[in-house]
């Protein structure tokens, strides 16, 4: 069962409300105490003094003194009363069991029949011992009671006023603190995915409100571009599929129109065997990025000599690239994935041979805590704008890296997936040692 309201402002103003209340009783209790013992002290202070008037009076012998007071008596050591004020007459202050059992300065609040028709009522007690008899001097109680009386009424009407008003109080400042939050709530909930340029309105100030809106408003921005960059995926993955599609329909309808024809209908499948291989490359390509997108990219590791995988590679790429690549370096073991690395190494020569070079060098290094392999080229090189994004999906060069048998632009993009997914690092430049394109891969050893 939920105890607490559903809205934030009503909770906060509850809590409030109860934490105030909770400070207003224990503030109101130390009040009442206070003011208790102060009142009672002014009683006490008042029955000190008598006694000690009516004590230097008995002294001096002045009998009258103690006889026109209002409420005191002198006890003999056996109990009776020696002397005492005619108000009280023959009532008693202190039975005899109590006069033997006074002490000096003892302070006692007993109900008594003194009152003016002989009906009981509180009184304060003072005994002092003098000499062999007992001083005891009372005040009667009943102001003291019925002033505590009417503070604890005034203090149980106030605190409910009190704790109402810190409520309402509560809930303005919750209010006008929330406004720009239901503002913000109000324009979210009204933007749409596909309004990328939306923005949250802004909230005057530093505090806490005012930076949560230039954080959704910053956040917005990035979905923005995220969204553009579906787009665009979208529409780079329809063009690229587009093109072999239609050139695969062509090259069917020339088979069909040639039938009789062995020749041109076997030229015909050919071509299109060529194209429906692009197309499973390129969707096995698309496939591969997914999976690095939502983290679901699997490498199997094992141990792996980097030296001999990339010598291996080496001889397998040279005769079907038409380009000289070497393997050189020093032999480095790492954990990976070895397919998912001749994947990397496989799709840096592409590149390199799609660019124009004509050798390729690939070195293994290492260190104490990764192994580093370099891929470098002859090349024409990075063109100077695309260096900074040469990793992104569908980024191509110009002709001079598009070659005769141009891509998808995606070859980069999954060295860096693969190589990201081992926990490496990857990177791109031109220049030494061949004067082309360089890319260099940097895994970890554990």
């Amino acid at each position: 069962m939920r105890l607490l309201p559903g809205s934030m402002r009503a909770r906060v103003t509850l809590v409030t409300a109860a934490g105030a209340a909770c400070v207003l009783a224990i503030c109101l209790a130390l009040l009442y105490a206070a003011l208790d013992r102060q009142l009672w002290a002014a009683i006490d202070a008042g029955l000190t003094a008598r006694a000690g008037d009516l004590a230097v009076a008995l002294e001096v012998g002045d009998a009258v003194a103690l006889t026109d007071d209002p409420m005191a008596q002198l006890y003999a050591p056996d109990g009776r009363v020696a002397a005492g004020s005619a108000a009280l007459r023959e009532r008693r202050l202190l039975t005899p069991e109590q006069v033997r059992q006074a002490g000096d300065g003892a302070l006692a609040t007993r109900t008594l029949p003194v009152g003016e028709n002989g009906e009981p009522i509180p009184v304060r007690v003072l005994t002092d011992r003098l000499g062999t008899g007992v001083l005891a001097v009372a005040v009667s109680a009943e102001p003291v009671h019925a002033a505590r009386g009417r503070l604890a009424l005034v203090l149980f009407l106030a605190a409910p006023l009190l704790v109402g008003a810190l409520a309402a109080g509560a809930w303005a400042v919750v209010r006008a603190a929330l406004r720009p939050v239901d503002a913000l709530t109000r324009q979210a909930a009204i933007i749409s995915s596909l309004e990328s340029d939306s923005r949250l309105p802004a909230v005057p100030g530093e505090d806490e409100i005012a930076r949560l809106a230039h954080t959704l408003n910053d956040m917005l921005a990035r979905l923005g571009v995220a969204a553009e960059r579906e787009r665009a995926f979208v529409d780079d993955a329809s063009h690229e599929l587009r093109t072999p599609l239609a050139v695969l329909r062509g090259e069917l309808e020339l088979a069909l129109d040639a039938i009789g024809d062995d020749r041109e209908v076997e030229q015909s499948l050919r071509a299109a065997l060529g194209e429906a291989d692009r197309l499973s490359r390129l969707a096995d390509d698309l496939l591969l990025l997914a999976r690095a997108r939502t983290g679901a990219l699997v490498v199997r590791t094992e141990a792996v000599d980097l030296l001999d995988l990339a010598a291996a590679e080496a001889r397998r790429l040279r005769p079907a690239l038409g380009v000289s690549i070497e393997a050189s370096g020093e032999p480095v073991v790492v954990n990976a994935d070895p397919e998912r690395l001749r994947q990397v190494l496989a799709n840096l020569a592409r590149n390199s041979a799609a660019a124009g070079a004509t050798t390729v060098r690939i070195r293994v290094t290492g260190d104490r805590e990764s192994a580093t392999v370099e891929v470098a080229d002859d090349g024409p090189g990075f063109p100077e704008g695309l260096l900074d994004a040469a990793f992104a999906r569908f980024t191509r060069g110009d002709d001079a890296r598009s070659g005769a048998a141009p891509g998808a632009g995606l070859g980069l993009s999954i060295v860096r997936e693969v190589v990201i997914a081992h926990g490496g690092l990857v990177s791109a430049r031109n220049g030494a040692p061949l004067g082309g394109a360089v890319v260099t891969a940097r895994l970890p050893l554990s």
